[in-house]
C-alpha cells in the first residue's frame, strides 16, 4: 500500500452494490488501478466531480499494489465539459481511454502513456479534429501491442519519397517500385498511407491543423482498421459505436442531399 497523490484520467465508473462505485483510473505515478468509493450515490459526496467520466484530477488516497485501491479526496478538478456534452466527441473519447486500458497492464507505470492520453482528450475537448487525434494515437499506440512498423522508408531500398502501399510481409512500407515485390500487399489508398506516415512521426505538441478530406478519412480508417485485426486483434464496443456513427452522418448527408 502506497499512501500518496497522483493525477489520474477516469478511465470509467460502474456502480457497485446500491450506494457505492468502482472507478477505474489510470493514475500518472501509480498505473491503472480500480478504486472503490463508497457512498458514491450519495448527495453531495465531494468525490463526486472527480469520479466522473471523462474528468483529470490529483487524487489522494490508498494506491495499493493488489485488490482495489482507496481515495481520501481529490484537488485540481478539471472535466473535459466539451466531451461531456458531445455524444460525438464522448465516443471518440471514450475510444481512447478504452485502447489505453487495453494496451498495458494494470498498475504499470507508464507517465508517457498518461501524458499521450492526456493530450488526446485535451486536444479534442479544445475542438481538434477528433477523427484525426484518434488516428494519431491508434498510430502511435501499436507498439504498445509489441508492433513494429517502419512507415519513414521503403523496406526495400530505403526510398522516403513519392507513394507508397502496406506489406505485411515487409513489416513497413513498399514504394511503388516494389510494389510487384509483395501481391498481398494492402493496396491502401497512397494518399491514405501518406497521411498514416505522417501520424506515426507527428507530436501532439506539435499538432498544427491537419485537413483531410471526408474521403481519404474513409481509406485511412479502412487501413487502421486492417492493421488492428491483422496485429493487435481486438474488438471494442467504443470502436463499433465510433463506426455505427459514421453510418448515422452518412445517412442524414444523404437525407440532405436528397432534399
Amino acid at each position: 500500500m502506497a499512501l500518496g497523490e497522483s493525477k489520474g484520467l477516469v478511465l470509467f465508473a460502474r456502480d457497485y452494490k446500491e450506494k457505492d462505485k468502482l472507478v477505474k483510473i489510470f493514475t500518472e505515478s501509480f498505473g491503472k488501478q480500480m478504486f472503490f468509493i463508497k457512498g458514491a450515490h450519495r448527495k453531495n459526496n465531494p468525490l463526486t466531480p472527480a469520479i466522473m467520466p471523462f474528468t483529470q484530477a490529483v487524487y489522494i488516497g490508498d494506491f495499493r499494489e493488489e485488490g482495489l485501491s482507496f481515495i481520501n479526496s481529490s484537488k485540481e478538478v478539471t472535466p473535459f465539459l466539451a466531451i461531456q456534452q458531445d455524444i460525438f466527441l464522448n465516443a471518440y473519447a471514450t475510444y481512447i481511454l478504452n485502447l489505453a486500458d487495453t494496451a498495458i497492464e494494470d498498475r504499470i507505470y507508464d507517465p508517457s502513456l498518461y501524458s499521450f492520453t492526456l493530450q488526446a482528450l485535451q486536444l479534442i475537448n479544445e475542438g481538434k479534429d477528433p477523427e484525426i487525434i484518434t488516428n494519431i494515437y491508434e498510430i502511435q499506440l501499436l507498439h504498445r501491442f509489441g508492433i513494429s512498423i517502419d512507415w519513414m522508408s521503403c523496406r526495400v531500398c530505403g526510398q522516403t519519397k513519392g507513394k507508397f502501399d502496406y506489406s505485411s510481409k515487409y513489416n513497413g512500407v513498399l514504394c511503388e517500385a516494389h510494389w510487384h515485390m509483395d501481391a498481398y500487399r494492402y493496396h491502401g489508398d497512397s494518399r491514405a498511407i501518406h497521411f498514416i506516415r505522417l501520424f506515426s512521426a507527428v507530436s501532439y505538441d506539435k499538432l498544427n491543423k491537419i485537413e483531410v478530406k471526408p474521403e481519404i478519412k474513409l481509406e485511412i480508417r479502412k487501413i487502421i482498421d486492417e492493421l488492428y485485426d491483422e496485429y493487435v486483434g481486438i474488438h471494442l464496443k467504443s470502436k463499433k459505436f465510433i463506426d455505427q456513427m459514421k453510418s448515422w452522418e452518412n445517412t442524414l448527408k444523404e437525407q440532405r442531399n436528397g432534399d
